[in-house]
């Protein structure tokens, strides 16, 4: 019998490239003589793609016309399945874990969001560390791929507010990629996203070994970088031994975070003749440039009352600290720059997490691998509340939409961004409280649901006044803490969109 991949669940497909996946942890544990970890991840590997295997011949005379919401279907379900699967080699190696813990970690993985229990990054193996990355990086080209094949012709995702369709249907704007059918729009993007998303990865790596780092520690950054996920095996980028050179490097490709428009624009976009058009861009350099100019300004005054004004050397440093930092926490990656404690020490003031939490809320731009809210949104609430502004000096005027209309935004785009900002709102006060009656502190509390629902795990370490220790926290906090990352990264309104009654129309 003929394969025919095209009738293969999606999720299937997926967890068989997982499974895939486990070979290279395997070579690497040994090449480190580490035995017992190989043989978990190369028998999981074997076992994964065997089950996979017998799935698909099953399911290979089955004949069923699938629809884009199916895809989406099939996302939440990888999201809430697919961890389950991809812990068992770390479950395995590890022994003494409980089960719930190594899940909850390939949650944070999936989702991107790099939130770990397992702290100090000493506590496990290079080839544990490894998988951890290869996993975050995977969930990164997951939401790639899956922008483009199903958030975008169900106006989802933050293209509900450029779509002309309304949230959660199919809108008809996007041409040939709306008229194919579900499974050939999947691999129509893959094949458009995956060499990209592979060569930006590889060119950064190679970047990062030429400064200095060490191959495993290059990979896991740029693999980290490019998913946004924040994920390390040393602890960050601080304690790179590529240092502020590779922090640059890693800058530049933090960009890609903030507008699709930087590498593609196949996704519905409105087409514009330069990037500076794109209003995500503008929006986010503003941010990165703004941000940290008050926090400099901040320092400044206070290093001038300690009289450490003329230290220009650790002006410099702050001032490249606050730049790095802030554009690492508003694209969700989570990663703190080694200068970012210069400019604590050189003004003796702290600077508050608060700002951090805000830049994560905000988010990068859509159908990226950044979480947050999305810059697209928030330019949407920006334009609305311009034009409020404007009915308040003259109540009579009457707005055109030529302001909105020449950024791609929809006529009603301002109003679906609300509802997001509401819903976003609604679902991070519920899992404060959640968190909260389950014996945390309310700023415990707040920072570990802003974290899962922005998939920004790093928050958990540099936004309180003390680190969070994860894995002191019970298997049921753990398990609501994985139901916040995967609202938060697929989002509230798709999450809605599956409880559509369309879904379940045979």
């Amino acid at each position: 019998m003929k394969l025919s991949l095209s009738r293969i669940p999606l999720l299937v497909q997926m967890a068989l490239m997982f499974g895939g996946m486990m070979f290279v942890p395997a070579v690497v544990a040994n090449r480190q003589n580490d035995d017992h970890v190989a043989q978990m991840f190369f028998y999981s590997g074997l076992l994964v793609m065997f089950a996979c295997a017998l799935i698909a011949l099953a399911v290979q005379g089955t004949r069923r016309n699938l629809r884009i919401i199916d895809n989406l279907k099939a996302m939440f379900l990888a999201m809430l399945l697919l961890p389950a699967v991809l812990a068992i080699p770390v479950y395995e190696s590890l022994d003494i874990v409980p089960f719930v813990t190594v899940y909850f970690e390939m949650v944070s993985s999936l989702t991107t969001t790099g939130m770990t229990t397992f702290e100090p990054a000493s506590m496990l193996t290079e080839a544990l560390h490894l998988w951890r990355g290869m996993v975050g990086w995977m969930g990164g080209l997951l939401m790639w791929v899956a922008a483009a094949a199903v958030l975008a012709p169900l106006s989802l995702g933050g293209f509900e507010v450029t779509a002309l369709g309304d949230a959660g249907q199919n809108s008809n704007n996007h041409g040939q990629m709306q008229r194919a059918r579900p499974m050939k729009r999947w691999s129509r993007a893959a094949r458009a996203l995956v060499p990209i998303y592979v060569g930006l990865t590889f060119a950064l790596w190679v970047m990062l070994l030429i400064l200095g780092d060490r191959p495993i520690t290059a990979l896991m950054h740029a693999m980290a970088t490019l998913s946004t996920s924040g994920i390390s095996g040393i602890g960050g980028v601080a304690d790179a031994a590529s240092g502020v050179a590779g922090e640059l490097v890693i800058f530049l490709f933090l960009l890609f975070a903030l507008s699709r428009g930087t590498f593609s624009s196949d996704t519905g976009a409105v087409k514009r003749s330069n990037l500076w058009d794109d209003p995500e861009l503008r929006l986010g350099f503003l941010i990165v440039v703004a941000v940290p100019a008050m926090l400099f300004m901040r320092h400044w005054f206070g290093a001038l009352e300690e009289e450490a004004i003329n230290d220009s050397a650790a002006a410099i440093k702050a001032a490249w600290g606050g730049v790095f930092t802030v554009l690492s926490f508003l694209s969700t990656t989570g990663f703190e720059s080694s200068e970012w404690s210069v400019a604590r020490e050189w003004s003796g003031l702290q600077t508050p997490g608060l700002i951090l939490l805000a830049l994560a809320m905000v988010g990068g731009g859509v159908a990226t691998t950044a979480g947050g809210v999305k810059l697209l949104r928030v330019y949407a609430l920006y334009l609305q509340g311009l034009g409020e502004m404007e009915r308040l000096v003259h109540p009579n005027v009457v707005l055109g939409r030529r302001r909105a209309a020449a950024q791609g935004i929809r006529r009603r785009g301002a109003v679906i961004a609300w509802v997001f900002f509401m819903l976003f709102a609604l679902s991070l006060a519920a899992v404060t409280m959640v968190l909260a009656v389950l014996g945390n502190s309310f700023q415990e509390a707040l920072i570990l649901a802003i974290s899962a629902l922005t998939t920004t795990g790093p928050l958990t370490q540099v936004a309180g006044e003390f680190p969070i220790a994860i894995s002191s926290l019970g298997a049921p906090e753990k398990l609501i803490i994985c139901a916040a990352m995967i609202v938060g990264r697929l989002e509230a309104l798709a999450i809605i969109a599956l409880m559509s009654p369309d879904l379940w129309q045979k």
